[in-house]
C-alpha cells in the first residue's frame, strides 16, 4: 500500500510549481508581478505542507525541507521586490521599443513604465533554491508513503512535476491578461512540458500494483468500476486538452492565448484527476 499524505501532496505542488516558475522567470520576459504571484502561492503551499506535517503526521526531513522551501521562496520574493526598479530585461526592452514606435508614428511621447538600467536585476537562479531543497522532502515523503519504495518515490516525484507544469501553464495563461504584449514562448514551453510529463505520469500510475488492476476489476473502487473509468477519461482528456492548447497557440490572434488558457484550466481538473483519483484508489487498497 502507498499512502496518500496531505502534507506530502502540498509539498509536491510547491516543488513542481516553483520549479516551473524558474523555467519562466529565467527567460526574462514575464513581468515581475508574475514571479511575485507564483512565489507567494507556492511558498504558502510549502509552508502549509510543513505546518500540516508537523501538526498531524510528523516526518522530520520532509517537514523541515518544506519549511526551508517556503523560506527560500520568501527570500526570492523579497529580493525581487527590492530590485523591482531594475525591471525585467525582456519586458523593459519591449516597453521601450513600443513607446518609441508610438512616438514615431504619432509624434506624441507616451508615458511609459520607467526602469533603472543601472541597478542589477533579480537573479532567476534564486527560484531554483526552493524546489531543489523541497525535492529532498518529496523523496522523503515518497519513501515514508509505503511499499514498494521505488514506486512510491516515482509517483511522488513525477506527480510533483506533472501537476506543477499544468498549474503553472494555466496561471501563466491568465497572466497574459495583465501583460498582453508577452510573447507566447513561455506559455508554449510550459504546455510542451505538460505534454512531455503526461507519459511518465501515466506510466507510474499503471506500474503494478496500479490502475490497470482497478480497470480489470482486481481492485474494487467501490463504485462498480466507475472511478476507474473516470480516471481513464481524465488520462485521455488531459492529453487531448494539451494537444488542443498547443494547436490554439499556433493561431496569430490574441484570443488564441485566452482559448489555450481555458483549455489549460480544464487540463488542471483532468490532470489532478489523473493523479489524485489514482492515488486515492490505490491508497484505499
Amino acid at each position: 500500500m502507498i499512502e496518500l499524505q496531505p502534507a506530502t501532496l502540498l509539498l509536491q505542488l510547491a516543488v513542481g510549481g516553483l520549479a516551473f516558475t524558474w523555467l519562466t522567470t529565467r527567460r526574462r520576459e514575464a513581468g515581475l508581478g508574475y514571479g511575485w504571484l507564483m512565489r507567494s502561492v507556492f511558498g504558502l503551499m510549502a509552508a502549509g505542507g510543513a505546518w500540516l506535517g508537523f501538526a498531524t503526521d510528523p516526518l522530520a526531513l520532509r517537514d523541515w525541507t518544506a519549511a526551508a522551501a517556503a523560506a527560500a521562496a520568501a527570500l526570492a520574493l523579497a529580493m525581487s521586490v527590492i530590485r523591482r526598479r531594475a525591471g525585467v530585461s525582456g519586458q523593459r526592452e519591449r516597453v521601450e521599443r513600443r513607446s518609441a514606435d508610438i512616438a514615431a508614428m504619432t509624434g506624441i511621447d507616451r508615458e511609459e513604465q520607467r526602469f533603472d538600467r543601472s541597478l542589477p536585476e533579480f537573479p532567476p537562479v534564486l527560484d531554483l533554491i526552493g524546489p531543489a531543497v523541497g525535492l529532498i522532502g518529496v523523496v522523503a515523503g515518497g519513501l515514508d508513503a509505503g511499499d514498494p519504495a521505488a514506486l512510491a518515490v516515482a509517483r511522488t516525484v513525477v506527480g510533483a512535476f506533472f501537476l506543477g507544469a499544468v498549474t503553472d501553464a494555466m496561471l501563466l495563461g491568465h497572466w497574459y491578461l495583465v501583460q498582453p504584449g508577452l510573447a507566447r514562448g513561455p506559455l508554449l514551453e510550459l504546455v510542451r512540458w505538460t505534454g512531455l510529463l503526461w507519459l511518465p505520469e501515466l506510466v507510474v500510475m499503471l506500474w503494478p500494483t496500479g490502475m490497470a488492476s482497478v480497470l480489470s476489476g482486481s481492485i474494487d473502487d467501490g463504485y462498480n468500476g466507475i472511478l476507474g473509468w473516470f480516471w481513464a477519461a481524465c488520462v485521455v482528456t488531459t492529453a487531448g486538452l494539451v494537444i488542443l492548447a498547443r494547436a490554439a497557440l499556433r493561431e496569430r490572434f490574441y484570443s488564441a492565448v485566452m482559448a489555450a488558457t481555458g483549455l489549460l484550466y480544464l487540463g488542471i481538473l483532468t490532470g489532478f484527476g489523473m493523479d489524485l483519483v489514482a492515488r486515492m484508489l490505490l491508497d484505499a487498497n
